[in-house]
């Protein structure tokens, strides 16, 4: 069961707060309300007489130390060292030398200047390629669906296994951003896109239950297979063992084996959970849209498949740049525990895919899609220096890497998918 301890901070005393102004209230001409005034008038002098020594008093203790916004969020402070934070640090402008992307003790609020300009950029692209689930029209999906002969059964297990193993997946992805991952990468722009990815995740996550409400599924069945369905439920194990860690709210970096899980758990999530984990369950619904079947369902998954390609490429910077800053931590043990853990992520999807797809279906069979799979897991081990470890692979299906650049075939589904966008240019790169 995908479950997820709350995430609670110990409350934080607020600093003294002087006296608040009293409004104007403009004065009313009523001889009662002049009568009150004045009775009140006396009572007022006299409290004011009788407690005068009172507040003199009160005047004299000294008020607690203020606790300073930038206090409040180094890293430190997630532990009990709030009331050691020393009155005169971090009070200077942040320089872009003092930024890290682990262990920084510079101000987190302040913003800029950038050292991660990528992390910026990324953030912006994803604010123009916003989307909305209920956009894409479902009105052709919900015919085919009910249609007796409009789907094979083997393409109906395809649709189920993909919502069902998402739907959670998106949630599981979500929680491992909000409760762990955030709070460990102490750099400012860096979590500014991560809260535009935890959007992006609870859209996707939208997304799916607008496909299985549209059309018509059991909910209870869909959102149970991550229980019930072993090739989906070993995916959802496998990453709650690599990534369930994190999610100890006392859990923080700094000694070098915290520093280490933190970047497993990056590796973990975003070169297997996101880059290779979704990819099977992406082309088979892509190939259905591609036949014109299930329009409205590809769709949704082409929005998606845009922004967890960003969430990769995103994830994989970020492993890469705490590698160059904390050489140390890219170990013999850690480059073999990263190669595996991609071998594990690919050999489980490889069964997942057998297991969706016993017979050709699609264009696509399950010999195919373990090669397509070695092809993405080469990749990845690339992307973050490692040797390739499946030979004379290549992609069986050019036209998912024609939909992931979106450099070709952007109008395949005659949609509005080149031309929507909000605050300015649509990337696709």
């Amino acid at each position: 069961m995908l479950s997820w301890d709350e995430y609670s901070e110990e409350g934080v005393a607020n600093p003294n707060v002087g006296p608040t102004a009293i409004p104007h209230v403009e004065q009313i001409d009523d001889p009662e309300t002049s009568r009150l005034d004045h009775n009140a008038s006396h009572s007022a002098e006299a409290l004011t007489s009788e407690n005068e020594d009172s507040v003199n008093d009160a005047q004299a203790i000294p008020a607690p130390t203020d606790l300073r916004l930038s206090d409040l969020t180094r890293p430190d402070t997630l532990t009990d060292n709030v009331a050691q934070t020393s009155h005169h640090e971090n009070t200077e402008r942040v320089t872009v030398d003092q930024k890290r992307m682990i262990n920084c003790r510079a101000d987190l609020n302040q913003l800029v200047p950038f050292k991660y300009d990528w992390a910026w950029q990324k953030y912006l692209d994803g604010c123009a390629n916003h989307w909305m689930p209920q956009e894409v029209n479902m009105t052709a999906d919900v015919a085919l669906w009910k249609s007796e002969d409009g789907l094979s059964e083997d393409e109906r297990i395809v649709i189920k296994r993909s919502l069902g193993f998402f739907s959670t997946a998106d949630s599981l992805v979500a929680n491992n951003l909000v409760l762990a991952i955030y709070r460990l990468i102490t750099n400012p722009e860096c979590r500014q896109y991560l809260l535009r990815q935890a959007f992006e995740e609870a859209i996707h996550t939208h997304a799916y239950q607008y496909c299985i409400e549209s059309l018509g599924m059991d909910e209870g069945e869909i959102f149970n297979m991550y229980h019930e369905v072993p090739s989906v439920a070993r995916k959802a194990s496998w990453a709650l063992k690599y990534t369930q860690e994190l999610s100890n709210p006392q859990f923080v970096t700094g000694k070098h084996e915290d520093n280490q899980a933190l970047l497993k758990n990056l590796i973990a999530y975003y070169c297997v959970l996101e880059g290779i984990f979704f990819y099977c369950g992406f082309s088979q619904i892509l190939s259905m849209g591609r036949r014109n079947k299930m329009t409205g369902t590809s769709e949704q998954f082409q929005y998606i498949l845009r922004d967890e390609s960003m969430h990769v490429n995103f994830g994989i910077d970020v492993i890469n740049q705490i590698k160059l800053e904390n050489p140390q931590l890219w170990d013999s043990s850690m480059q073999e525990l990263a190669a595996q853990m991609i071998l594990e992520g690919t050999e489980l999807e490889t069964q997942y895919a057998l297991d969706t797809m016993p017979r050709g279906i699609l264009g696509m069979n399950g010999n195919m899609m373990a090669e397509y799979l070695q092809f993405i897991a080469n990749r990845r081990l690339a992307q973050i220096g490692l040797p390739e470890r499946f030979q004379a692979v290549k992609n069986p299906f050019p036209w998912m890497s024609e939909i992931m650049d979106l450099k070709k075939e952007k109008n395949f589904f005659e949609t509005r998918v080149t031309e929507y966008q909000t605050g300015g240019a649509l990337s696709w790169d």
